[in-house]
C-alpha cells in the first residue's frame, strides 16, 4: 500500500500545510521587484513550493507505471492529493483577491462532486481512475494557480493577462471533465443504490 509512488503522493499532501503557512502567516519578508512589478516574497516562495508539489503528480504517476506499482489506493489517493493542493491554493488566491470566488467555487464544487462519485462507486467495488480530461483539467488548474500566485509574472511585464486566461481555461476543463465523469459513470451510479 505504501509503495514509492504512494509515498510521493503523501509527500505532496504533507507540503500543503507548509504552503499554507508560507502564504497566510504574515511574515515580513518584503517584496521582489521585477521591472516595474513587485511580488511579495511569501507569494513567490509559495508559488515555487506549489510548483514543486505539483510536479510530484507527474513523478508519482511515472514511477507507478514504470515499476508496475499502480494500486487502487494510489488511484484514489493521487487525485485526492491534487484536489487538496489545488483547493488550498485557490482559496488562498481568493483571500488575496487574485482569483474570483465564483470561479473557485465552480472548481471546488466539481472536485467535491467527482470525489463523491468515486466514493459511491468505490462502495460497489469500482475504482474510477483519472482519465485524460481529468489530467488536462488538473494541469490547467496547476498552470493557472502558479501564474496567479506569481502575480502573472513575467506576462505582467508585457500586459498580457496569462493568469486570467489560464484560469478561464481551467474552469472550462473543470466543467467539461466533471460532466464527462458523470456521463461515463451514470449507469453505474444509478445501480449503486
Amino acid at each position: 500500500m505504501f509503495n514509492l509512488p504512494n509515498k510521493i503522493t503523501l509527500a505532496r499532501i504533507a507540503l500543503i500545510p507548509v504552503f499554507m503557512i508560507i502564504m497566510l502567516v504574515p511574515f515580513q519578508w518584503g517584496s521582489v521587484h521585477i521591472g516595474d512589478e513587485s511580488i511579495p516574497v511569501a507569494h513567490l516562495t509559495g508559488a515555487v513550493l506549489f510548483i514543486i508539489a505539483s510536479t510530484t503528480d507527474w513523478v508519482d504517476g511515472y514511477y507507478a507505471r514504470k515499476l508496475n506499482l499502480v494500486t487502487n489506493f494510489g488511484k484514489f489517493l493521487d487525485p485526492l492529493a491534487d484536489k487538496l493542493l489545488v483547493s488550498a491554493a485557490l482559496i488562498t488566491l481568493v483571500q488575496f483577491d487574485l482569483a474570483p470566488a465564483w470561479m473557485v467555487i465552480i472548481i471546488i464544487s466539481r472536485e467535491f462532486a467527482v470525489t463523491g462519485l468515486r466514493l459511491v462507486l468505490a462502495g460497489t467495488g469500482e475504482v474510477v481512475a483519472a482519465n485524460v480530461l481529468g489530467k488536462i483539467k488538473t494541469w490547467a488548474q496547476i498552470i493557472a494557480v502558479a501564474a496567479l500566485l506569481l502575480h502573472n509574472l513575467p506576462f505582467e511585464l508585457v500586459s498580457f493577462p496569462f493568469g486570467d486566461i489560464a484560469l478561464w481555461v481551467a474552469v472550462l476543463f473543470t466543467v467539461i471533465s466533471g460532466w464527462d465523469y458523470f456521463a461515463k459513470n451514470w449507469d453505474a451510479l444509478k445501480t449503486s443504490n
